[in-house]
């Protein structure tokens, strides 16, 4: 029996091809369309989704249910002695809250660590990928847990978003100051930090947003993430939900800006892209995880 398995949710921006390549398994998040539910990278694509969401149709995220969770971990502890669980950010959905619950039953307590750093999208694959290094560097389970959630603070995620109209929806903005903005040309911001999507800046046009972004993320390197970043223990990540190809420019905008480092380039999940509909793109940081001593 293998030592450390991951699972993980679609809220995490990795594929069902991804998560195979890696060794992992992604629990698919069920979206209501109408009345019909649809899964996230397999029965509901990324082009049906936006279809949809831009013809108006009624759009809603939903938690997977108990049995669904359970089913996944059950089949992962015939193969794992132990399991790493990383649902959405409890700052977001209620999913983790369930988890925890759930791990801390029998067959579950001591084999099912449900870990909560307060991530999503590519911040959460980010620590997927952290987690697989530690798993490799010989660390448990609970040891893994503890060390990743401890990094949570050492992550932030701006996105830039094109439309206000699911702002609108969501709540987050008033339909009165969506449709001012839309006549001045009003692009917000949104800063993704520590298990919560709030608003950040706003700007008159989108080519503004996304120096402000840099900006921002610069000045974060400076300030912030000096250290990490001096000692070349920082991922810079770059997030979409446009076209490939302004997924692609927004990248090499990026990579000019911080000559040297690589990209880490992602989709937005599905789950994130309900509130920033078709055109957001996101930028961020994530520091490496500190070991312990």
């Amino acid at each position: 029996m293998k030592s450390i398995g991951i699972i993980t949710d679609s809220h995490s921006s990795i594929s069902q091809k991804t998560a195979g390549e890696l060794g992992i398994t992604v629990l698919p998040m069920p979206f209501f369309i109408g009345e019909e539910c649809f899964y996230e990278d397999v029965t509901l694509s990324r082009e049906d989704f936006f279809q949809n969401l831009d013809s108006g149709v009624e759009i809603s995220t939903s938690q997977p249910s108990p049995a669904e969770v359970m089913a996944l971990w059950d089949k992962a502890l015939t193969e794992y002695e132990s399991i790493l669980y990383f649902p959405i950010s409890s700052g977001l959905s209620g999913s983790c809250a369930t988890a925890s619950i759930l791990a801390q039953d029998p067959p579950y307590d001591g084999r099912v660590f449900v870990v909560d750093n307060g991530r999503v999208s590519t911040p959460m694959h980010r620590s997927i990928l952290d987690a697989l290094e530690l798993i490799e560097e010989g660390y448990s389970a609970a040891q893994i847990k503890e060390i990743i959630e401890s990094s949570r603070m050492d992550m932030v995620i701006y996105i830039g978003v094109q439309t206000l109209e699911h702002l609108k929806k969501g709540g987050r903005i008033t339909p009165a100051a969506a449709a001012l903005g839309t006549i001045l040309n009003i692009k917000p911001i949104l800063k993704l930090d520590v298990g919560s999507l709030d608003a950040y800046k706003k700007c008159r046009g989108f080519a503004k947003a996304k120096k402000t972004m840099i900006e921002a993320i610069h000045h974060d390197l400076e300030t912030r993430f000096k250290e990490p970043w001096e000692k070349g223990e920082i991922t810079l990540m770059a997030a979409s939900s446009a076209s490939l190809e302004d997924t692609a420019l927004w990248a090499a905008e990026i990579q000019e800006a911080f000559p040297g480092m690589e990209v880490m380039c992602d989709d937005l999940s599905l789950g994130v892209s309900c509130h920033t509909g078709q055109g957001a793109l996101g930028i961020g940081i994530a520091a490496r995880p500190k070991r312990p001593l």
